[in-house]
């Protein structure tokens, strides 16, 4: 019900955004006489400020991107590789052309790092300062998650077993000796899968693994959202944050944890920051401050830019990770089977925590290096970064220039060019092998 409330909600309130836009443009004419007064530009920002506040934001672009290689320009070009009903593997491609101008190497080869993002409620590019930071110097995927709400229920069931299942598939796609990087939340699902690789001797088994900012063990240093999670039944939240996608989406009839209720549980735990920026907004919008306006306005459109997770991962997650802790304690399964941390004891591991976190608090990421026991401590590695919360750990001046390049080194001590190159023929000759049996397979 609630669900559908929302979208009436919306749908009433289009008359009304549709005149404050009409407001909004006549209040900045040329032809209006008062558009540099100071009230004409109170009540521009006024409109303003209403309208991006009342929007629904749609999966941003990731867009034309570029990067600087050696000082020049190379293009990026964001390719999906593999797709799968609720998530795609993306591959930002440096066009080789720039590439090779810029290496003065026509078989340059770099590193193949997957980035996990999140499935909490933000699209995959929320972390695109992640993916900036990475791409001079790495061949860089991601997990590019697909809204539940998009996804018909005849697609089935989504829960933490699938996504584990995912990022096997997308290490195979990629082929062995890759990297992996968990933002957040996902860093139990890239544990458990390289588990589950390691413990099946997987050909595609990457070399790191790095997890920043996520709750291997939330029993360490609880936040409010751990003890929110600890304190209510799972009665509680499959009442109060569980609905059914409506008419007319793809996904009519699935059950999930809407967008819109995890970006209100997120808004209203730093509620007053949120408030004291948008009063910012309306005071930079009235003083004419291009550069503080475009900036509000680029964090903005990818943060309420949000996406419904499934049921059945929602709950999962809740109750395995946040509730009975089954990772930390050795029960978690995987497809019947126990996920054992200690079967991983040939991928070097990194983690990285803000000191400021008030989503993961210390020592939730650092609790990883205690459950994979077999891994060498001089492949073990831990990071906190100070003076930095929840986001500040994989976007902003300290992810560039203190945490990314720990992570850089990590993979590059793990990393042979000559290894590299053949890994890349031979995914060449089995790719080109497969477009051969189809084409034989059309005629």
């Amino acid at each position: 019900m609630l669900y559908s409330l929302y979208e009436v909600g919306h749908a009433m309130m289009t008359p009304l955004r549709a005149a404050i836009g009409f407001g909004a443009r006549v209040s900045k004419s040329a032809m209006n006489p008062w558009a540099q007064t100071l009230v004409g530009r109170q009540a521009s920002a006024a409109l303003d400020v209403f309208e991006a506040t009342t929007r629904r934001y749609g999966k941003p672009e990731w867009g034309t991107m570029t990067t600087k290689v050696n000082g020049q320009d190379v293009a990026v070009r964001p390719t999906p590789v593999l797709e799968r009903p609720f998530g795609t593997l993306l591959r930002f491609e440096r066009y080789p052309e720039d590439m090779a101008a810029a290496r003065g190497d026509a078989n340059w080869a770099d590193p193949r790092v997957l980035i996990v993002a999140p499935m909490s409620g933000h699209y995959a590019t929320l972390l695109r300062g992640t993916v900036e930071a990475m791409l001079p110097e790495h061949d860089v995927y991601i997990t590019d998650w697909t809204d539940a709400r998009m996804v018909s229920i005849s697609d089935g069931r989504f829960d933490l077993n699938d996504f584990i299942d995912y990022l096997i598939e997308f290490f195979d796609e990629m082929g062995p000796k890759a990297h992996g990087v968990a933002v957040c939340q996902p860093g139990p699902g890239l544990l458990s899968a390289i588990a589950v690789m390691s413990e099946d001797g997987h050909h595609a088994l990457p070399s790191t693994m790095t997890v920043m900012g996520s709750p291997i063990d939330a029993r360490c240093s609880p936040t409010v959202a751990n003890q929110l999670a600890m304190e209510r039944s799972t009665d509680w939240f499959e009442g109060n944050m569980i609905y059914t996608v409506p008419w007319p989406y793809p996904g009519v009839l699935r059950r999930v944890y809407p967008g819109f209720v995890q970006l209100y549980s997120f808004m209203s735990m730093n509620s007053d920051r949120h408030l004291n920026a948008h009063y910012d907004f309306f005071t930079h919008l009235v003083e004419g401050d291009g550069d503080s306006v475009q900036k509000h306005r680029k964090f903005y459109d990818e943060y309420l830019s949000v996406m419904d997770i499934t049921e059945e991962f929602y709950m999962q997650t809740i109750i395995d990770v946040f509730q009975e802790f089954k990772l930390a304690k050795g029960l978690l399964e995987h497809r019947g089977r126990r996920v054992d941390l200690r079967a991983i004891d040939n991928v070097s591991l990194l983690t990285v925590e803000g000191e400021n976190d008030d989503i993961s608090g210390i020592g939730q990421t650092q609790a990883a290096h205690d459950l994979c026991v077999n891994i060498p401590k001089d492949r073990k590695f831990d990071y906190v970064q100070a003076g930095v919360g929840h986001y500040g750990v994989f976007n902003g001046s300290r992810w560039r220039t203190e945490i990314q390049p720990r992570v850089r080194d990590l993979i590059r001590s793990n990393f042979n060019m000559e290894e590299e190159r053949d890994i890349r023929r031979s995914a060449d000759i089995r790719r080109r092998k497969d477009a051969l049996s189809l084409r034989v397979a059309a005629e």
